[in-house]
């Protein structure tokens, strides 16, 4: 045992003491999946029979299998994935191996000394590292919505993708992933686990509203602006219409210019795709456009994005 000049015990034998209970503590929850043809990938145990997983691990949708802590290998099955998020959750049937105890948003802070836990075979392995910046709500480039941006300094080794993300108590704070950028090492924070893993539960898929449409940025030149009465600087001109989708059936054309969708400005295609959430499919949406010179306003009903197999 390391000691300081007055026979106590340092701090960071302390912390060293604190860090390996944490990561035995958690390690009880995080498993190993057995889904792709390389290195078996981490998981979680979420909720009681529940496994979180990062999609893009998960090579195939059938015979699956996860190796728990005890050592003991239990079959599994496939409730759900968004790519999007990149997020799977898989059913255990032992249901008695103990879920995390999760974190909040308060949590998550710059500077915050945090573990990455994965299980990329039989053995828990650990990464130690900070929490290096936290944002807002974000999209992913598939189109997911992320509740905060968490931007991690450490090593997300191979496998651990879908491990989780532990600050020293031993609460998670969200599920590690290399998968939605090449560059940094994200972690996705529980709100956003939490709202896509019950919607996969419950349903199997995470229900987007979808036009059938793209769209490039387009500046609106002054005069059309002041002639027709738009505050916009910016709109979306339509370079792709998916034959018999909602856009097409609604009357839009090739070439029309969104400027606004039920009464907002629409300045990037993002702004599209976070206007067209679960709540929106079936629904109407009134479409502000520019046609020939001449402003228009159309009404189309919000479709479903239909899934697609990406990981």
């Amino acid at each position: 045992m390391t000691a300081s000049s007055s026979g106590q015990p340092s701090l960071l034998a302390g912390l060293s003491r604190d860090l390996a209970a944490t990561v035995e503590q958690v390690g009880r929850s995080v498993v190993a999946i057995h889904g792709r043809r390389r290195i078996p990938s981490s998981g979680v145990v979420w909720r009681p029979g529940a496994v979180i997983a990062a999609s893009h691990t998960i090579s195939r949708d059938e015979d699956l299998s996860v190796t728990v802590a005890s050592g003991r290998t239990a079959t599994a099955t496939l409730a759900g994935r968004d790519p999007t998020t990149d997020l799977a959750v898989l059913r255990l049937e032992d249901a008695a191996v103990p879920p995390v105890e999760r974190g909040d948003e308060t949590d998550l802070q710059v500077g915050r000394l945090v573990l990455a836990l994965g299980r990329p075979g039989t053995q828990l392995t650990a990464s130690l590292g900070l929490v290096s910046a936290v944002g807002g709500e974000w999209r992913t480039w598939q189109g997911g919505k992320v509740d905060r941006f968490v931007r991690l300094d450490l090593s997300i080794y191979d496998g651990f993708s879908g491990g989780p993300l532990v600050e020293v108590g031993g609460r998670v704070l969200g599920i590690n992933t290399s998968g939605l950028s090449r560059a940094v090492a994200l972690a996705l924070p529980v709100s956003t686990v939490e709202r896509v893993a019950e919607q996969l539960l419950t349903a199997g898929r995470v229900r987007r509203g979808f036009l059938g449409l793209a769209a490039q940025p387009v500046q609106l030149p002054e005069p059309l602006r002041s002639r027709l009465g738009l505050t916009g600087r910016i709109g979306l001109v339509i370079v792709n219409l998916e034959a018999g989708g909602p856009a097409e059936q609604g009357g839009l054309l090739l070439g029309d210019i969104i400027v606004t969708l039920d009464g907002h400005e629409l300045g990037d295609p993002g702004d599209l795709l976070a206007a067209l959430g679960p709540e929106r499919v079936g629904q109407g949406a009134a479409v502000q456009l520019v046609r020939g010179g001449e402003a228009r306003t159309v009404t189309v009903t919000v479709g479903e994005r239909p899934a697609r197999r990406g990981r």
